[in-house]
């Protein structure tokens, strides 16, 4: 499709929705209801996306993308509440932003701090958007000319890119929880033969697991028993004076949202990173790179600026690999690609030829829920604030009985619950030993895409690997894959040591041989 034709179909979807009031009462009603979801400590992004798609199974497409993407924009975003108003993130992405928001807010300038992050997380949006429409069709050219060979590497180095920067401590323990997860996506009928695998003669798992009660179970679960374990008591918010955009300090910080957006559309590419690490890694840069840089954790707007606007560009970032590939960016991006295959819409290269318009819808629809966004944060935020006055002992049981109600609607089976509550206290007892839960998500929800195309491609070449060293992007991607591994094996970490020191040694005892001459 050419310009014309895409930007024809961009204005008419943006009037299709807005002449419609349902649809406006759902963007609305979802970006406020993720600020809810984003301000409240305990409650994720993840977990409203989760929630909200168990409501959408009876609309269509198009109305169910607005009310999930308003939900994740706004989730994103609300996070600062509690952050700047408490010293509380909502939110992991939100966590950068405490560091100079509350100090602000401690002196009486609260409101000024949440018209700065408003105002930021709106242009990070925006930006992150256009990353999407400028990238995105590049790179599902680029895919079309994938095979079953390359389909399954880039499923597999999604798996171990994702355990590698989620993890904690040891990087082993992100790689066994995404295997662990392409373990549980081999269970059921496959697909090229219908044979059963690890059934145990259970015929409710022929159809293999199902993703939404992993997901809901995964994430929902393991934060409701942590947060009521812990007795989460929130302080007294800080009162919001005056809220008003503060367009002077975003102009003098242009180049600082320049960078942090394009930080955080980087960071949110890279599969299973997520909004929070793109905050820090911007927080740091802006800091590293001030005239100031004491000034930071004592009230300092460009670091509100950086983290907020590099954690919500990072929702375009992880929009690209998930239109274009198939493999979610962040962890409420992996609830969308979730969402979007309970629609019948299965992500990938071959999205551009099944439906051409998506993209266009998709970016359409990005505009409106950051401009939601940015009206309930501008007008609605005293009202919001308010939530943070309700215990998390009263809010989180209520999230319980949703995530059990959302399980069980799919296909209204008992035996979904039988599902997501295992899988929660698994995923419970592997948060506790510090696992990172995003890589087995990822590992259900990517291992039918690299268990099918493995088989497909051994099946066609009678049982040769050959194949994936006669490719030269499956060799790319092979060669990715090692090093990958390679660099987080502490021999290999010794080894690049010595030679990095070898190195300076023969250009410290060059450059004095030069001058002793």
């Amino acid at each position: 499709m050419n310009f014309l034709s895409d930007f024809g179909v961009f204005g008419q979807t943006i009037l299709s929705m807005l002449s419609d009031p349902l649809t406006v009462v759902l963007l609305m009603g979802s970006s406020f209801l993720g600020i809810v979801f984003g301000a409240l400590p305990g409650l994720t992004a993840t977990l409203g996306v989760a929630l909200l798609t168990t409501l959408t199974y009876s609309m269509n497409l198009e109305t169910a993308l607005v009310s999930l993407i308003s939900m994740y924009v706004g989730a994103v975003y609300g996070g600062s509440y509690p952050s700047i108003l408490i010293n509380i993130p909502g939110t992991a992405a939100a966590a950068a932003t405490a560091m100079d928001g509350y100090p602000m807010a401690r002196r009486g300038e609260g409101g000024r701090a949440l018209g700065l992050t408003t105002t930021a997380s709106f242009i990070g949006t925006i930006v992150g958007m256009l990353a999407l429409v400028a990238f995105a069709p590049l790179i599902s050219d680029a895919a079309l000319q994938f095979t079953s060979y390359e389909f399954f590497l880039l499923a597999f180095f999604g798996i171990i890119i994702s355990g590698t920067l989620t993890s904690k401590d040891l990087v082993y323990k992100g790689w066994i929880a995404g295997l662990l997860g392409l373990a549980l996506a081999c269970i059921g009928r496959d697909r090229l033969q219908f044979f059963p695998r690890f059934t145990f003669d259970q015929s409710q798992l022929d159809g293999g697991i199902e993703v939404v009660p992993v997901l809901i179970g995964a994430f929902a679960l393991p934060q409701i028993i942590k947060t009521l374990r812990d007795r989460m008591s929130l302080g007294k918010p800080q009162d919001i004076k005056r809220m008003l955009p503060e367009f002077g300090a975003i102009v003098r910080n242009f180049k600082n949202i320049v960078r942090s957006a394009l930080l955080g559309i980087g960071i949110g590419a890279v599969p299973g990173v997520g909004e929070d690490i793109a905050g820090w890694v911007s927080y740091g840069t802006a800091k590293n790179s001030h005239s100031n840089p004491e000034n930071f954790g004592k009230g300092e707007p460009a670091g509100i600026i950086a983290s907020e606007t590099a954690n919500n560009a990072c929702i375009g970032g992880a929009l690209i690999p998930l239109v274009t590939l198939g493999i979610p960016g962040s962890p409420p991006a992996v609830m969308l690609l979730g969402a979007l295959m309970l629609h019948g819409l299965t992500p990938g290269p071959m999205i551009s030829i099944t439906n051409p318009n998506f993209l266009v819808q998709l970016t359409a629809i990005m505009v409106l829920a950051s401009l939601a966004m940015w009206i309930n944060g501008m007008f609605l935020a005293k009202h919001v604030v308010k939530v943070l006055r309700v215990p998390a002992s009263v809010f989180l049981p209520i999230v319980a009985v949703m995530s059990v109600i959302g399980s069980y609607a799919l296909g209204l089976s008992i035996f979904n619950l039988y599902l997501m509550v295992p899988v929660g206290i698994v995923a419970y007892l592997l948060g506790e030993m510090d696992y990172p839960i995003s890589p087995l998500v990822i590992g259900v929800i990517l291992g039918p895409m690299a268990d099918e195309n493995l088989r497909r491609a051994l099946m066609v070449s009678e049982g040769s690997v050959a194949g994936f060293f006669e490719r030269p992007v499956a060799v790319i991607l092979i060669i990715a894959i090692v090093l990958t591994i390679l660099s987080q094996l502490p021999a290999w970490q010794r080894a690049k040591g010595k030679i990095w020191a070898k190195l300076a040694r023969r250009r410290t005892d060059a450059v004095e041989a030069g001058g002793g001459k």
